[in-house]
């Protein structure tokens, strides 16, 4: 979102670095064309060189490559890193990894996967989200898993997220809601002793197995709208 926004001239280079690089020591870009090694600073110019007109997530798991499209090897970096950016307009996408205390972000080909409709993964996620809480509330999951419920009421004392400024209020109640709903599945999914039944660990993976699906794609959907903050 923050690449997105600088792209379109809404933040500036330096800001954008700062906020993608939050606490980190270091963030190096590697491997682009053209350019080599670069800082965050400097990418911004190297994609609008290269013909890059937005950023695009991916955010991939085994079995649901989630926002890519190929080749096959940045699609193996991607997957084991668990996210990625997808440059549009450039074929060529970066993966970020850690190298001691650098954030290495290592670019290589990539395309984009075609765009997600923004307002109906939003209306999927709402609809999931009541589906898998009545389910959780079901299968007694707040018996072994208390803090589920303490999130479920507590989302507006949640910290805000460092989205660019400009950022329309829906995109934000969207991704804040993936967000939630990303930590309620790691939470459930690390809770299976409290399960009575094999069955009832079926059905809780299968119903969170789902919202984490519509979760993630509202992200993707979410970040890589170009015009977000408009």
């Amino acid at each position: 979102m923050w690449l997105n926004a600088v792209l379109r001239g809404s933040v500036g280079p330096d800001d954008f670095a700062a906020a993608v690089r939050g606490d980190d020591p270091q963030h190096l870009v590697v491997d682009w064309p053209t350019a080599g090694s670069m800082t965050l600073e400097q990418l911004p110019a190297a994609v609008q060189r290269a013909s890059g007109t937005a950023a695009s997530l991916a955010f991939p798991i085994a079995g649901d490559l989630l926002g890519l499209r190929g080749p096959s090897a940045f699609n193996t970096l991607a997957l084991d890193a668990g996210e990625a950016v997808v440059v549009v307009g450039t074929r060529l996408g970066l993966v970020p990894g850690v190298d001691a205390r650098t954030v290495v972000w290592q670019a290589g080909p990539a395309d984009a996967a075609p765009a997600l409709d923004r307002a109906e993964e939003g209306r999927l996620l709402r609809q999931a989200l009541v589906t898998t809480t009545t389910e959780l509330t079901r299968l007694d999951v707040a018996s072994w898993e208390p803090e589920i419920p303490d999130l479920l009421m507590n989302v507006r004392h949640r910290p805000e997220l460092p989205l660019p400024p400009g950022t329309e209020p829906r995109a934000v109640e969207d991704l804040e809601r993936a967000a939630l709903c990303l930590d309620i599945v790691e939470l459930a999914l690390g809770a299976d002793g409290g399960a009575r039944s094999a069955y009832e660990m079926s059905e809780r993976r299968r119903c969170l197995t789902e919202l984490d699906r519509a979760a993630r794609r509202v992200a993707v959907a979410v970040c890589s709208d170009s015009l977000t903050g408009s």
